[in-house]
């Protein structure tokens, strides 16, 4: 007797496997992360279909649980499709998925930071999307239990003029009392502190914040660096502001 499953997903990576297949790993609604098999895939409807951050209806099946299985899938969303002519937003969408593809289990549900890659897809399309990112990568941070805490300062308990977090804790820090430490501490974002300013500077410490606690909390653990993508998304907005 087969095992089978219908979902939801976001194409988070593709390995070509044999001589006309391929791995497709999904981070679906329901299931979590999941890798399975996909025939066809140089064919051209299936190659436009399995671009990175492409929406898909997936329906898997194996004859045992350990199995690596097959997927069946149809396009939802071309994502990945809207925003080819924006280098810096495709960067954005590869860094996602492929934290999204090295940091959660497999088979195991984490359908909030399903809605929320979906709800950062869709931000794609708006001014604000650069905060909707790094707003992702908290919650992932979150999720995988490293929650941030930018609700009062770690020191004083002060909830006013909050512009550091604390390397170590990944908590808050008031303007006075991270003052004297500024040079090894972590700038906290204007659009983190409720601000509607918006510009690179701004960005590129967000992407500084969380990159650093992906990297010391996350990736370290396995003698790793943050994924390709995620680095030249930092670059990029490097560049933007010197």
């Amino acid at each position: 007797m087969s095992l089978s499953w219908q979902d939801t997903g976001v194409i988070l990576s593709l390995r070509p496997h044999g001589e006309n297949g391929g791995i497709v790993s999904l981070l679906t609604q329901s299931h979590g992360r999941a890798a399975g098999y996909v025939y066809g895939i140089n064919s051209s409807r299936v190659r436009g279909m399995l671009e990175i951050g492409n929406l898909v209806s997936a329906q898997w099946t194996a004859k045992t649980h350990d199995q690596l299985g097959a997927y069946t899938l149809e396009l939802d969303t071309s994502f990945a499709g809207n925003i080819i002519d924006s280098p810096v937003k495709l960067t954005a969408l590869q860094s996602a998925c492929a934290l999204a593809d090295r940091t959660l289990p497999e088979h195991e549900s984490h359908p909030g930071v399903f809605d929320g890659m979906v709800a950062l897809l869709r931000a794609f399309d708006g001014e604000v999307w650069p905060a909707a990112y790094i707003y992702w990568e908290i919650a992932l941070l979150r999720e995988l239990g490293f929650g941030l805490d930018f609700s009062k300062c770690v020191a004083t308990g002060a909830t006013e003029n909050l512009r550091y977090v604390s390397p170590k804790s990944g908590c808050a820090v008031s303007e006075a009392a991270g003052e004297p430490y500024k040079d090894v501490m972590l700038r906290l974002p204007t659009f983190l502190r409720g601000e509607a300013r918006l510009d690179p500077g701004d960005v590129l410490d967000g992407l500084k914040l969380t990159g650093h606690f992906l990297l010391h909390r996350v990736f370290s653990q396995a003698n790793a660096n943050l994924p390709e993508p995620r680095l030249r998304l930092e670059e990029k907005y490097g560049k933007m502001v010197q």
